[in-house]
């Protein structure tokens, strides 16, 4: 998944525990030499999709193939697809960086990410097929208000939407400055104008065509580095750990909790935010309308959780063999006075790695992943909020129903176009800022505002419109509400002395409110149409349980 919240989250953590560097200072990262081996590889890829583009626009001439690619793609791709939309940039950079610094700190952050895989495959896979079409607007809205629900969906989704775009680009600008040299605006045109290409013309055929060679790519590099490195070690993994504690300041304690548990109601509610969050992510989610049937769907969550954990573990061997191979070598500290124990690398640790164990040749080769993985999830943000925008709002909202697909179809390529350009100037603005409040709130909004509203609707037969509503405006609202008094804003952006809220994660208290508000103006609601909206849950069921009624795939 995928954002820029690790790597921003590496620097936070690494500033607020201090002690585990032996070091004074830990400079910032500088500019990267002129990689031709990067650059090569990046334009072999991007003429790669670009490519793809071209193939898959001929095959794009219904909204159903824009939105889902026809409900055509296999469950071993969709995985890959998945998994490619999760495994972003900052998750290889962030987390690889994360574990030399905090050890199995690092692991616990990716086992909070992976948690939520099994509440979709257990609980939500099988019923998005079955319910939804093109969003998960589809499901939330399926026997209640569809012109309020889908409103108040489209709101939460195109706000997580927002956020994620921001971050990508601010990320992809920053990584693309220090890895090619190039000028930091003229990076995001590039990614927004490439994010726009594939999304356009392409719609999902291409989009989860890049994210499966995405994929694939980020799991031949990864791998790739990790057996180099681990080799050094004769592929012992007592080795590995026993020289490691040699050399880090946090000796044994390397493989003991840290500063995660220093703050169990942060750690609780971060734990919450990226499990729930998961679970309503509409990116995430939309993927699941992508394949043949229901079986399919539960087939993509298997195979994509089992490449994102094996991943999890690739980079946790990365990192550890960091702290000797990187840690140890003057070439590749950053600012940093020698201390005696770990040093330098920042965020560029899995770079540094691949150039130690692999040269300029698998460092270029892993840049170049690192790109492509940020414009993979970048099309895939684009087209939830295209979606959101033109089926949501305009076909459903809007017109009732009664839009035609070429209408649709366009309203999607503009606000594709629109959503690309918005990202463009918001990445410009917030340059210079901390964005990782941004991808607090994403992951807050989705677990708040998208995620009770979603499982009420396909579990609980007692959900009506008032609800729904009360509960999802209440958890986008408290969600936003709750970071922008925390530090995180209140005091880092604002300025202020202290902050409101004590906590920098939302998730907490936000899901209680959503539910609790969504539980309560339910059964409070006796009016005729919430009684309508109960009896209607039977035929919902049978629909959840069976697929009748579901749409079929496409045959191309």
């Amino acid at each position: 998944m995928k954002t820029r919240l690790l790597s921003m989250l590496v620097a936070s953590m690494a500033a607020a525990s201090a002690p585990v560097l032996a070091a004074d200072t830990v400079g910032e990262t500088v500019r990267q030499p002129l990689n031709l081996h990067a650059i090569a590889m990046f334009f072999a890829f991007v003429l790669m999709t670009l490519g793809i583009t071209y193939w898959a626009a001929r095959r794009t001439k219904s909204t159903s193939d824009f939105y889902t690619a026809g409900g055509g793609i296999s469950g071993v791709q969709n995985g890959l697809a998945i998994a490619g939309d999760y495994m972003g940039a900052a998750t290889l950079l962030g987390l690889t960086a994360m574990m030399y610094l905090q050890g199995v700190d690092a692991y616990f952050y990716m086992m909070g990410f992976f948690v939520g895989w099994p509440i979709i495959m257990f609980l939500m896979a099988e019923r998005l097929r079955n319910l939804g079409k093109f969003t998960f607007a589809d499901i939330a809205a399926y026997r209640l208000d569809q012109g309020k629900v889908r409103t108040m969906a489209a709101v939460s989704s195109l706000t997580v939407v927002s956020l994620y775009l921001v971050a990508q680009m601010v990320g992809a600008g920053q990584l693309i400055k220090l890895l090619f040299g190039l000028d930091y605006t003229l990076a995001l045109f590039v990614i927004g104008a490439l994010m726009m290409v594939y999304v356009t013309f392409g719609g999902m055929v291409a989009t989860t065509w890049v994210q499966i060679i995405k994929a694939c790519l980020m799991l031949l590099g990864g791998t790739a580095v990790m057996l180099l490195a681990f080799s050094q070690f004769g592929f012992s993994y007592e080795e590995l750990t026993r020289r490691a504690f040699e050399v880090h300041s946090k000796g044994d304690g390397l493989l003991s909790p840290g500063s995660l548990l220093a703050d169990p109601v942060t750690a609780i509610s971060l734990g919450l935010g990226l499990m729930f969050g998961l679970a309503g992510l509409p990116h995430i989610l939309m993927r699941f309308f992508t394949v043949t049937d229901a079986k399919e769907a539960r087939k993509s969550v298997l195979y994509a959780s089992g490449i994102v954990v094996y991943f999890f573990h690739v980079i946790a061997i990365m990192g550890l063999a960091a702290i000797i191979i990187v840690g140890r070598n003057p070439q590749y500290f950053e600012g940093g006075v020698l201390g005696g124990a770990v040093l330098g690398g920042g965020n560029m640790i899995a770079m540094h790695l691949a150039h130690a164990v692999g040269g300029n040749l698998l460092l270029g080769f892993l840049a170049a992943v690192a790109f492509a993985t940020i414009l993979a999830v970048v099309a895939g943000l684009a087209l939830a909020g295209a979606s959101a925008i033109s089926h949501d709002l305009y076909a459903q909202t809007i017109m009732k129903g009664r839009a035609d697909e070429a209408t649709e179809l366009r309203i999607s390529k503009f606000a594709t176009i629109g959503l690309g350009i918005v990202a463009i100037l918001l990445g410009i603005v917030f340059e210079k800022m901390n964005v990782a409040f941004m991808v607090a709130l994403a992951f807050g909004v989705a677990a708040s505002a998208n995620f009770p509203v979603l499982i009420l609707s396909m579990y609980w037969k007692g959900l009506t419109t008032r609800g729904a509503l009360a509960g999802g405006y209440l958890g986008l609202f408290s969600a936003v509400i709750f970071v922008v008094l925390s530090k995180s804003v209140w005091v880092d952006v604002l300025g202020n002395a202290s902050a409101i809220f004590p906590y920098t994660q939302p998730a907490l208290f936000s899901m209680p409110v959503a539910f609790f508000a969504t539980w309560l103006f339910s059964v409070l609601d006796h009016s005729e149409a919430a009684d309508e909206e109960r009896k209607a849950f039977d035929d919902q069921y049978v629909r959840a349980q069976t697929g009748v009624g579901a749409a079929s795939a496409a045959s191309h």
